[in-house]
């Protein structure tokens, strides 16, 4: 079985294909055999063990999904969806990983596993222009820009999307708020997204010189440790001094905590809002059977600061209000930081 670690791919399948709710609601699918489920669970067991961040949790996983095939849990699931939906949620009650998801969808599958290498080129060509259409319509994340009462920066981030694409936009809305007394980023509604895009972002708001270690990312199928830091060369003004607030929610989800909390620990943004979803872990998607695709959490990241991270418990706010009241609350802050200067 084949390991989908095309860069093309995965966006494929984080932003082209439906979402996961559409996906696990296909109504023409046929019927599971008592053999296909048997053997779809014991090749996401071997996936989630030669892949899974910690060992011992895929080990606790599979153990867990085998005790459930054998008292029949997933007898009466002849649904695919419905079976891959089950799965994720029995997944993700043994690891407490939010990353960690089944995924029913054959004709992907079909897809990726019929390319030859001399296609895969023209291939993900072809997946690299639907991409981009698919960003540009969503304005690769970036939903408002603007200048709040009292001169404050507003940046309103849905999406982390890899700077190949968005690197461009985020420069105009960095020129549009560079004369702006404070900054305020909003990640409530953001879940995710690129590490890369989290470090060009991230280093804006620290000088050139020197660079500044934001974080350390472990790979378990490469046994790899890669650090993070922030980048010499942006493309116009830096913040290094600007008074930063970053909005969060229960739905700030994986890269957008990643940034939250690099900044927070780094001090040098102040986070208001409500504790995060808690999903630190880097991932990636694997075949386990001709019909079902599996998201495995295959990496992590932790903070040179605190040699930890926010999986499972989240970032918690330095002013700690709900999501609603999260902008208020900042704006506040900042207009009163401006007057005390």
């Amino acid at each position: 079985m084949a390991n989908l670690n095309s860069i093309y791919f995965f966006f494929f399948f984080y932003i082209l294909l439906p979402s996961y709710a559409e996906l696990q609601a296909q109504e023409v699918a046929p019927p599971l055999s008592r053999k296909e489920r048997s053997f779809t669970i014991h090749s996401i067991s071997g996936k989630l063990q030669e892949n899974y961040i910690f060992p011992k949790v895929a080990d606790k996983m599979v153990q867990s999904l085998k005790t459930n095939l054998k008292k029949g849990k997933y007898n009466s699931l002849v649904n695919p969806p419905e079976f891959a939906r089950q799965l994720t949620n029995d997944l993700r009650e043994t690891s407490k990983d939010k990353h960690l998801m089944v995924v029913y969808n054959p004709a992907v599958i079909a897809r990726e596993k019929a390319l030859i290498d001399k296609d895969r080129a023209n291939e993900e060509a072809e997946w690299a222009k639907e991409l981009v259409n698919h960003l540009k319509r969503d304005n690769y994340g970036f939903r408002e820009v603007k200048i709040l009462d009292g001169n404050i920066g507003y940046l309103d981030l849905r999406e982390f999307t890899d700077p190949k694409y968005s690197s461009e936009t985020l420069a105009n809305a960095m020129h549009f708020l560079e004369n702006t007394n404070a900054f305020i980023i909003d990640l409530r509604q953001n879940d995710g997204g690129s590490p890369e895009m989290v470090q060009l972002l991230a280093s804006y708001f620290f000088s050139s010189e020197p660079v500044v270690h934001l974080a350390n990312n472990y790979n378990r199928p490469k046994n790899e440790l890669t650090k993070s830091w922030t980048l010499p060369n942006v493309t116009g003004t830096r913040r290094p001094l600007t008074d930063l607030y970053i909005l969060t929610s229960s739905k700030t989800f994986s890269a957008a905590e990643a940034f939250s909390y690099q900044l927070k620990h780094l001090n040098r943004a102040t986070i208001v809002g409500e504790r995060t979803a808690g999903g630190a872990h880097l991932t990636g998607s694997v075949i386990a059977t001709d019909k079902f695709y599996v998201r495995i959490p295959q990496g992590r990241t932790t903070s040179p600061v605190t040699n930890a991270n926010w999986e499972g418990i989240g970032v918690t706010p330095d002013i700690e209000v709900s999501a609603e009241e999260a902008l208020h609350t900042a704006h506040t802050k900042a207009l009163a930081g401006i007057k005390d200067r």
